[in-house]
């Protein structure tokens, strides 16, 4: 073969590749940025990057604060001088019944967190068991930042399919990786609202 042969090839190749690609790329070009839709085909999980103000949500930031916004699936970290913010894409609750929303703060902090399922998680699904250890199959991962609500949680999770998902029972969760950092940098008392 000669080498103009192989060029030619590649060539033609990479013309097709970049055709099948261009539809996808207009359409993602076409989205608009509006997460808060109550429309749910509407919403994109890439919209979840949207950075937010905190002064939108809270009325000072005099210390470590967190929004977990469940439609766009995010949950938004500032340090207590505002210096640092940081975005984590995340889990969200299942159902709207499911979901808990307004101002919360962090409580108590575990790793390698144990589970134990409530009694409504139990009657949704009766396979699950009454208590599970850390490790590699609790559905609570690395890390836990426990709020103040009861069984409301900001965890990690060894299923990386969830994130981006509506797939919790109402807690807030990360790749094992990120609430590994979070933890580093979120004190007992933070604040933290969910929208």
């Amino acid at each position: 073969m000669s080498s103009q042969n192989i060029t030619r090839r590649t060539l033609i190749g990479a013309l097709a590749a970049s055709t099948l690609a261009a539809p996808s790329v207009v359409r993602a070009q076409d989205l608009t940025p509006d997460v808060r839709t109550s429309d749910p085909d509407l919403r994109r999980n890439s919209s979840s990057f949207v950075t937010q103000r905190w002064q939108d949500h809270f009325e000072a930031l005099d210390r470590v604060t967190i929004l977990a916004d469940t439609g766009s699936r995010a949950l938004h970290y500032w340090s207590k001088d505002g210096s640092d913010y940081r975005l984590y894409p995340t889990s969200v609750p299942m159902t709207e019944e499911l979901t808990r929303r307004g101002y919360t703060e962090v409580v108590r902090k575990r790793v390698a967190p144990t589970w134990t399922p409530t009694a409504n998680m139990r009657e949704r699904d009766p396979t699950l068991p009454a208590f599970m250890p850390a490790g590699p199959d609790n559905p609570l991962g690395t890390h836990a930042l426990y709020l103040s609500w009861p069984a409301y949680l900001i965890h990690g999770t060894h299923d990386t399919r969830k994130i981006g998902r509506r797939s919790s029972s109402g807690c807030i969760g990360l790749y094992n990786e990120k609430i590994a950092e979070l933890f580093d940098l979120v004190p007992v008392g933070a604040q933290v609202r969910l929208i």
